[in-house]
């Protein structure tokens, strides 16, 4: 991987992480496009640099992150992020197998960019719009559909979302609990596969041009997920998603028709 596919594939990451258009699909995509899909270092590459994209999460929302007591807040996070961290321990080699699968990325980013479709419509009656009104029930089950993001091309901030929506969240509400959430489960996700390279492939992080194409991909996700995050809360807010599901749709009938045809493999 050479810096300027490092920095391609951050921006990306940080464009896409928080919005419900799948981070892990169009990198996924972008790697495969760049001929780099099927090096092991460019799988941890695209895991790692999460952890910039949620350290926005935590300058952005720093008050409510660190304010004082918080210990209910952070139960609810820690009750939201079980399921994900149960199931990926027990189907992480599926997982794996799926992230290098460009034509399970079309087909999610179809059928999900339909279901944005009418996601405002079927939610029209919030009634939770205070985050101390989310119960540890309601944590759990947006815990559950966030599962659903396991399945590359779903989006994990789509799935939560509206997990959080059908949960009674008002979109603001939901979109902020669901970038919270992201704190916890993609550290712990980040926190697996580089303990997993340590044991496994050590010399992928004792590599110094590994390192720094870490170091420059994390920042760059930083900077462009601080930009994209208040970019989305705004949007979200005013329109609602249909724009990002004609975005999936388009993105997942164009990857479909690409794969068929054997132009991405």
């Amino acid at each position: 991987m050479s810096f300027f596919e490092s920095i391609i594939i951050a921006i990306i990451e940080g464009v896409t992480e928080f919005l419900p258009i799948s981070s892990t699909g169009h990198m996924i995509i972008a790697s495969s496009a760049l001929g780099i899909a099927k090096d092991d270092f460019t799988k941890l590459f695209e895991i790692t640099i999460q952890l910039g994209a949620i350290l926005s999460v935590v300058v952005l929302y720093w008050k409510r992150f660190f304010a004082a007591n918080r210990l209910g807040f952070y139960i609810k996070l820690v009750v939201a992020v079980i399921p994900a961290l149960v199931l990926g321990a027990v189907f992480s080699k599926k997982i794996d197998a799926l992230l290098e699968s460009p034509l399970t990325v079309a087909i999610t980013m179809l059928l999900g960019g339909i279901v944005l479709l009418f996601v405002d419509s079927l939610f029209r009656q919030p009634k939770v719009d205070k985050e101390e009104q989310i119960s540890y029930g309601k944590a759990f089950v947006i815990g559950i559909w966030q599962c659903l993001a396991m399945i590359p091309g779903t989006s994990r901030s789509a799935a939560s979302i509206i997990g959080g929506m059908q949960q009674q969240l008002t979109r603001r509400l939901a979109a902020e609990f669901s970038f919270f959430l992201a704190v916890p489960t993609m550290a712990a996700a980040t926190g697996y596969k580089l303990l997993k390279a340590y044991k496994e492939t050590p010399q992928l992080l004792t590599d110094k041009h590994n390192l720094m194409l870490l170091a420059v991909g994390n920042i760059v996700a930083f900077l462009v997920a601080v930009l994209a995050i208040r970019f989305f809360i705004g949007y979200l807010q005013k329109h609602g998603f249909r724009l990002f599901g004609w975005y999936r749709i388009i993105v997942g009938a164009t990857l479909l028709v690409l794969v068929l045809t054997g132009y991405l493999s």
